[in-house]
């Protein structure tokens, strides 16, 4: 009788144990933040898709200003040759290449809309204020999805760091640490805007 106890109170602190692990945790952690970096890559390729086709409308428009439309049709080429992978997020090297990409993506548009500044005849054209208000919408919609991302993020990476998830990350399931956006160099400064 004493036996049978000692079995059962052992499956108990066993079975115990097993869902005080953390193993399911860092598992749906991990899936969010997949989930969260698709969103990013799905907000970037809508970016790619939408912003040529507005540009290509608005060139007839601004043919004195093509310096600045060509950057923004350069940087979306680069932007789309590289190659967007869930891997992505594991390797900082090409997580950086991505992100200096994207930079360079948001540096052409920031000039795009100086365009917009310097010459108030462009903005009074209908498709020109829509191409600044998809400009505007579609960069809100990016930075929001970094937003997640990085909450997301957050999330895993404390999910793995914290006992007893931490044994149990190292012994069953190695998960390595995610890595965020991070502003690009500079940024802490603000614009300057010269007319």
């Amino acid at each position: 009788m004493k036996k049978k106890r000692l079995i059962y109170f052992i499956l108990t602190v066993m079975l115990l144990s097993v869902s005080g692990c953390g193993y399911n945790v860092m598992q749906a952690n991990d899936e969010a933040v997949k989930a969260a970096w698709g969103d990013v890559e799905a907000t970037y390729q809508r970016r790619n898709d939408l912003i040529p086709n507005l540009v290509e409308v608005v060139k007839a428009y601004a043919k004195h200003e093509r310096e600045t439309l060509t950057a923004v049709t350069e940087a979306r080429a680069k932007v789309g040759s590289i190659q967007m992978s869930k891997n992505i997020i594991d390797d900082p090297k090409a997580f950086a290449q991505f992100q200096e990409a994207q930079g360079a993506m948001s540096s052409a548009l920031s000039r795009l809309m100086v365009v917009v500044e310097k010459y108030p005849d462009l903005k009074a054209n209908q498709n020109f204020q829509d191409l600044q208000h998809q400009l505007e919408g579609t960069e809100n919609r990016i930075n929001v999805a970094r937003v997640r991302y990085n909450k997301a993020v957050e999330t895993f990476n404390t999910s793995i760091r914290i006992f007893p998830n931490s044994l149990t990350n190292s012994l069953l399931l190695h998960l390595k640490l995610k890595e965020p956006f991070k502003a690009e160099a500079g940024a802490e400064k603000a614009p300057k805007v010269q007319f």
